[in-house]
């Protein structure tokens, strides 16, 4: 089946009784010598979004999470101490902190690198590395990451690629097909897309990968609820009509912003002054519903607070459009030196660029510009 009739009706492993929406089996617990014994370790609903995942990803096996960070802690529950792991060095700050303030703890080192040349990220590689971590387009920075090379680079000393897909999501980008060994999401953003659930997501085409990630959802306890779960298939059914509104939006919205006067620079990998725009274009089918842009002074606060529209908030991926600072929000926990060597100064901001119509978005952001 094509995406589309695959994101429309989902995984679909049982008839539940002709009921056309996969119904939420709220219960905690199940009658002995059946398929399913403790919502902890699997749940039905759960099973059909975990189905619907792996296919629209292309990948074998599914795991729904309680949250993005959730899933990502699931697999670095994969690793043991002494192990390393090469990760993206413009990243979400709650990855970040996950990284610094639990992990590192536990006796894996992390080092933090530009991975747009996978030849040069190469230098940061040691025996010892079991995992490369990567964000493509990256938060917030929307630098494209070259997924076939990164793979290549992972396969061939021996590690994992494990890649957050979260900003475009299986419709626009399908790490797995490029390479990776495992691709995340956080669910909450665009996958569900109204702003009304928490959950992640990871997918696998390895036996291996996909038993150790069920042992450790299963003990940890960190799986999505059957709610959550009915969300996020009740979400993901109109992804692609989303996505493809999320893009267009976005596009108009960075090219207002790239030929405004008070704007430094637009990031955003869907405009061809975008340095990796020819790349984004190869190994993606959208450049989605994100950009980031600086601005030419110090009036950032303000623009961000003016909005009659576009509510300041701190995430993405729904149907409102979102204006984040994330120097003060998302990436708080970052340390300043590492912010501003990336390029997160308090002169930028993200945009979610959401599903109104878009004359009323850009006449907002004529608004927010023009308070200073």
């Amino acid at each position: 089946m094509r995406f589309e009739t695959l994101s429309a009706r989902g995984g679909r492993t049982d008839d539940y009784l002709g009921a056309i929406s996969v119904p939420i089996f709220q219960t905690s617990t199940y009658r002995a010598g059946g398929e399913f014994s403790y919502t902890r370790c699997q749940n039905p609903t759960r099973k059909e979004l975990e189905h619907t995942i792996a296919a629209l990803e292309e990948g074998a096996y599914g795991f729904a999470f309680s949250s993005g960070l959730a899933a990502v802690s699931s697999v670095f529950s994969l690793l043991k101490a002494g192990d390393h792991v090469l990760v993206s060095d413009d990243l979400y700050g709650g990855t970040y902190r996950l990284i610094r303030e639990i992990w590192s703890h536990f006796g894996i080192e992390f080092t933090f690198a530009d991975l747009r040349e996978p030849e040069l990220a190469e230098a940061h590689i040691r025996p010892e590395t079991k995992l490369i971590f990567a964000e493509t387009p990256t938060n917030p920075m929307m630098r494209v990451i070259p997924l076939a090379r990164l793979a290549m680079l992972a396969a061939e000393h021996g590690a994992l690629l494990a890649v957050d897909n979260t900003f475009l999501t299986p419709y626009f980008q399908k790490p797995l097909t490029l390479g990776a060994d495992v691709v995340l999401h956080s669910g909450t953003k665009f996958l569900s897309g109204h702003h009304d659930t928490v959950c992640g997501f990871a997918v696998t085409s390895s036996p291996e990968l996909a038993e150790k990630l069920s042992l450790v959802g299963r003990t940890l306890g960190n799986f999505a609820s059957p709610f959550d779960s009915w969300l996020a298939l009740r979400g993901i059914q109109t992804l692609p009509v989303r996505m493809e509104k999320h893009a267009s939006n976005a596009l108009a919205a960075a090219t207002f912003l790239e030929t405004h006067p008070r704007v430094q620079q637009v990031f955003y990998p869907g405009l061809p002054s975008h340095p990796s725009y020819k790349l984004m274009q190869k190994q993606t089918t959208g450049a989605g519903g994100v950009l980031s842009f600086l601005l030419k002074d110090d009036g950032a606060e303000k623009v961000l607070h003016s909005g009659m529209l576009i509510c300041c908030a701190e995430s993405l991926g729904g149907t409102t459009s979102l204006i984040t600072y994330p120097q003060k929000q998302t990436h708080a926990s970052v340390p300043k030196d590492v912010r501003e060597r990336i390029g997160i100064t308090p002169r930028l901001l993200r945009l979610s660029v959401g599903l109104e119509h878009i004359e009323d978005i850009l006449e907002d952001l004529g608004r927010m510009l023009s308070r200073k």
